[in-house]
């Protein structure tokens, strides 16, 4: 039998000692998906901070180039597959991980860069620094062939409020003239479609070609496990490597986001429940119509 050779992602974000937010809730949904995963860290912490304390360090962008540098030194850039980013602390960081995307496209010009522009949600508001969303909006967004904002994140990006489901879907199509071929917009409250029995949470796909919509039952929390943003983004990520066009990705990627909150919210957990739903990473029980919009 032949031996698989699996595709290779660079993922640069956020890691804690204890729990499942960056690195810890992408790394391992993408390897269950069959990838190898190098991760290098942003930021070292016992916790999220959504604990209301912790310990640790945003880590220097001279540190984080260095690890750059030897991957770099062992030839590996050219067999990088796509580069994944998350929450990356401070501006300096950001641009370190974008001299990564630049040397990884020119040893190998099939990668791509996804973007998890990690800067806030709705209830906490912005947590990241302040020179981190001009940073987003001038540098990175241009630079993506996938953008993957939660809601807030897109309002920021836009520089304009947004109401209902047109108006988001005119704001990711506007961020497409910048750059990215997909924008993939999470933690969007549904709209009642007259289809369900309660509230949902949709995810919408956002290319030239059209827009699509999913929606998953919304599962009430508290507190809400945090991570899911970061577990989405690798999902839908891997699931496009693995060969889907967006919509199938977007898909797929509600199907097993929706089976970890559901295993999560039946453990009473506050820390997303990845081991537990490990096999729906893959093979998702429930699955939820994609629809097209536009």
């Amino acid at each position: 039998m032949t031996a698989i050779t699996p595709k290779n992602v660079l993922s640069i974000q956020s890691h804690v000692a204890y729990g499942r937010v960056g690195n810890g809730a992408a790394a391992f949904p993408l390897e269950r998906l069959g990838f190898e995963v190098w991760r290098i860290n942003t930021v070292q912490y016992s916790n999220h901070p959504g604990y209301g304390g912790w310990a640790g360090q945003v880590l220097p962008a001279e540190q984080v180039a260095d690890l750059i540098d030897g991957i770099a030194a062992r030839g590996l850039l050219a067999r990088c597959d796509a580069v994944l980013s998350g929450y990356i602390g401070d501006a300096s960081l950001g641009a370190v991980i974008l001299d990564a995307v630049d040397r990884v496209r020119r040893a190998n010009p099939a990668a791509i860069y996804a973007c998890d522009p990690v800067m806030g949600d709705d209830g906490p508001g912005l947590y990241v620094r302040p020179d981190i969303p001009d940073f987003m909006r001038r540098r990175a967004l241009p630079a993506a062939d996938i953008l993957m904002p939660n809601l807030f994140e897109l309002r920021l990006l836009a520089g304009r409020p947004l109401e209902g489901r047109d108006e988001i879907v005119s704001a990711a199509r506007e961020l497409l003239t910048h750059g990215p071929r997909c924008v993939v917009v999470t933690s969007v409250l549904g709209e009642d479609s007259g289809e369900t029995t309660g509230p949902e949470i949709e995810m919408l796909a956002v290319t030239a070609e059209g827009a699509w919509r999913v929606g998953t039952p919304y599962l009430e929390m508290e507190p809400a496990p945090n991570g899911a943003g970061d577990a989405v983004s690798a999902l839908f990520l891997g699931y496009l490597l693995r060969g889907l066009a967006p919509p199938a990705a977007l898909g797929r990627a509600a199907a097993s986001i929706f089976a970890v909150m559901e295993a999560t919210r039946q453990a009473g957990a506050r820390e997303l429940q990845l081991v537990a739903a490990q096999d729906d990473l893959l093979t998702p029980q429930k699955t939820f119509e994609v629809t097209q919009i536009v």
